[in-house]
Parts: C-alpha cells; structure tokens; sequence
C-alpha cells in the first residue's frame, strides 16, 4: 500500500512539476523582445549621431558604449532560448510542438550571432567613425544572421499557428499566419527606408511576445 502511494505520488508530481517550470521558462521568451526594444529605443534616444531614420538598432553595438547593446543581444538570445525550451515543453504532443519552439530558438541564436558579429559603421554613427564603403566580413555575417533568425521567425509563426487553432484561438490563428506578411515587408521596405526595417523587425518581436503570452495564459489556466 505504502509503495502504491509513493509510485502514486512520484506519477504526480511528475505530471505537474514541469507546468511550473514551463511558465518560468516562457515568461523569459514573453519579456525577451519588450526588453530588447525598450533598451535599444532608449539607447538610440540617448546616444549621439544616433538617428532612427538613418541607423539600425544593430550599430548601437558600435562605439564606446557598445557594449550596452553587446549585452543586450546576449541577453535576449538567452530569454529566447528559454521561451523556446518553455514552448517545447507547453507543445509537448501537439501540432507544431516540435517545430515551432525549433525556430524560436534558431531566432534566438541569431540575436548571439549579432552580438559576436557586429554591423559596419555607417550612416553617420558612431560620431567621428568612417562610414564602411564595403562589406565586412563580420558584418555580412551580422546580415546573414539576421535574415536567418528573422525568416525562422517568420516559419515559427506559421508553425505556431496551428496549436493556436487546436487549442480554440482561430483568430490567433489567422493573425500568426498573416504576421510575416507585415514582417517581410518590412525588411523588403528597408532598402528605401532604415525605419521599414526596424518596424518590420518590431512588429516580428511584438507579435512573438503576444503568442507567448497567450500560450502562457493557457498554460495558467491549465
């Protein structure tokens, strides 16, 4: 009897254990992108030379006070690798429950990657710097990083749709399909203007937060 209550227990705990643990974890990926654009916003208020219609949030790694930034990638690459292993474990058995929390977390890397491979200077910043008048190295490895993660992004959203309908939020469902619309746009805008791009970036940031969330919620109320 004794050993049937213990085994009892044991499956108990088992079962409900991970839920707290899930929410910690997604909680990390719900403030990874509201961290991330409140400190870069802040940064590019504050800095000098800094223009939001000229410069990308990326070259705030550049100059004396880089390395604000520099931790700020390292930071929400961190939380975003936790939201994900939070999704996976929320998802567990469900559509997408693979996938999904696959490409948060290659999204996730790339915010690493943008922290080891910096973007040229440009456009004026930093103050005093010359403008790259070629690619660098790290700094087409910083684009390249960026395209990944944010296409990832994009895949995570449509994946992430389908636990959103199965789950009863349709129209969830239907706005995480439409999302990466807004988000390519975005960065296909950002040849004629730096403020497409970091909107479209934004708006993928915004909306990965508000999925988590609403995961988060579900996983509550469970």
């Amino acid at each position: 009897m004794a050993h049937t209550l213990g085994a009892a227990h044991h499956a108990t705990h088992a079962t409900t254990s991970p839920r707290p643990a899930a929410r910690g974890l997604l909680a990390g990926g719900l403030v990874a992108g509201p961290l991330f654009l409140a400190v870069g916003v802040t940064q590019g208020l504050t800095r000098d030379g800094f223009d939001f219609t000229r410069n990308a949030i990326s070259q705030l790694a550049l100059g004396d006070l880089g390395w604000i930034q520099t931790v700020n990638f390292v930071v929400t690459a961190a939380l975003f690798a936790a939201g994900a292993i939070g999704l996976r474990r929320v998802l567990r058995g469900e559509p997408g429950g693979v996938w999904g929390p696959l490409l948060v977390g290659v999204f996730g890397a790339s915010f690493l990657a943008a922290a080891v491979f910096p973007a040229d200077a440009g456009a004026g910043f930093p103050v005093g710097a010359p403008d790259a008048t070629s690619l660098s190295a790290h700094g087409a490895a910083h684009m390249a990083g960026g395209m990944v993660g944010y296409l990832a992004l994009c895949a995570a959203f449509l994946v992430l749709a389908r636990p959103l309908s199965s789950r009863g939020h349709r129209g969830w469902a239907v706005a995480s399909r439409i999302a990466p619309v807004g988000v390519l746009a975005g960065f296909v805008g950002s040849s004629a203007s730096v403020l497409a791009f970091t909107a479209g970036a934004g708006l993928g940031l915004a909306w990965l937060t508000a999925v988590t969330a609403r995961l988060l919620t579900d996983t509550e109320h469970h």
